[in-house]
């Protein structure tokens, strides 16, 4: 929230039901991601939150933990499409594990924002 200049408020009411990954070294924390079961936030089971802190920014952490959540879902949701809400920077990124975008972009606290789907093959289709 302070990194990103984003003063709202970040609970949503969806920790509670969410899988939490956290990459810690020592006793920090390093990364973090949750995944979201379906017909919470979107119909099917969504990644977010995804985070790398900046002093392991480009050490391949974000990918590992995407990697881990994307197989986490693959085991509690067989067969599902995964949605996820991305920041438009980091298209790049996720098409790497198959996202494509599925919705025109949008500002979510000020930043812009789309959707994009992976679909339970790895290539999306809405």
């Amino acid at each position: 929230m302070v990194e990103q200049i984003c003063v709202y408020q970040e609970l949503d009411g969806l920790d509670l039901d969410a899988y939490h990954l956290v990459g810690w070294h020592e006793d920090k924390v390093a990364a973090y991601l949750r995944l979201i079961a379906p017909n919470l936030k979107f119909d099917e089971p969504s990644i977010g939150r995804v985070l790398t802190t900046q002093a392991y920014r480009k050490s391949g952490l974000g990918r590992q933990m995407m990697a881990i959540a994307l197989g986490h879902a693959e085991q509690l949701y067989p067969q599902q499409n995964i949605r996820i809400s991305a920041q438009v920077y980091l298209d790049a990124f996720y098409r790497s594990f198959g996202f494509v975008p599925c919705s025109e972009p949008y500002l979510e606290d000020g930043i812009p924002h789309v959707e994009m789907l992976r679909s339970r093959l790895g290539s999306a289709s809405t």
